[in-house]
């Protein structure tokens, strides 16, 4: 492959919190870069594994959840499933300001059998490195970022008779990220217009089984700090 040409793999690992309760959320992806003039495109397959879940039921009572089978099912065993994904960005203004578009498709979101297609549209704005004095730390670079996009579901099959269509929603997210050689610190605001029933169907959450509703969808921001470890030749 050359530099317009560039073929990559990787693994990512979570800790979360599932109703089902897996050990992590394990992400194994692989794919295509390819890059004409001022567009770059990614065209990839992700595989979201979660390993050592377990189905979880409605107890007798209603109002919490039990592995043992009798209630309602809730949370499936397995929610691993498989994705394809097609990205592009185009640059604007060369190393200052970007837009782009994300299309992903599952043909069964979260092993539920519903279908899942996720498209978005983004924007970044990459702003003049400025100097500071923190220790060997010089200068920084900085960049502000967004995400508008809408997700598609289908009709959950997994959980027996009868089927349900799972709810479509919009997101977005802004945030703000700082730069140093290979590091990056991210502060990013998160948003749905999910309504709680319908976060509700869509997570499973167990902290209010018997309610039909959950605030695990609302608006949250979240601080993220990354390495790029595939830029080793920049860290000194």
């Amino acid at each position: 492959m050359n530099s317009n040409w560039q073929l990559y793999a990787g693994a990512q690992y979570w800790g979360i919190d599932f109703p089902n309760r897996p050990s992590c959320e394990c992400d194994l992806y692989g794919g295509v870069r390819p890059t004409f003039g001022n567009a770059a495109f990614d065209f990839g397959y992700i595989y979201y594994w979660y390993p050592k879940g377990q189905a979880q039921f409605l107890d007798a009572a209603g109002t919490g959840l039990t592995s043992t089978p009798g209630g309602a099912l809730v949370a499936l065993k397995n929610v691993s499933f498989e994705e394809v994904y097609g990205k592009v960005s185009y640059e604007v203004i060369k190393d200052r300001f970007s837009v782009g578009a994300n299309v992903y498709y599952s043909p069964s979101w979260l092993n539920t059998g519903a279908s899942g297609t996720y498209a978005s549209g983004t924007a970044k704005f990459t702003g003049t490195p400025f100097r500071v004095a923190f220790g060997p730390i010089t200068e920084l670079g900085w960049y502000i970022s967004g995400e508008y996009g809408h997700y598609w579901l289908g009709t959950a099959t997994a959980f027996g008779a009868p089927t349900f269509d799972l709810p479509d929603y919009n997101t977005w997210n802004v945030g703000l990220a700082f730069t140093y050689k290979v590091f990056t610190l991210d502060v990013r605001y998160y948003d749905t217009d999910l309504s709680k029933s319908n976060c509700f169907i869509l997570t499973g959450d167990f902290n209010h089984p018997g309610t039909g509703t959950s605030n695990w969808c609302g608006s949250t921001v979240i601080a993220k700090f990354s390495a790029d470890l595939t830029a080793m030749t920049n860290l000194k």
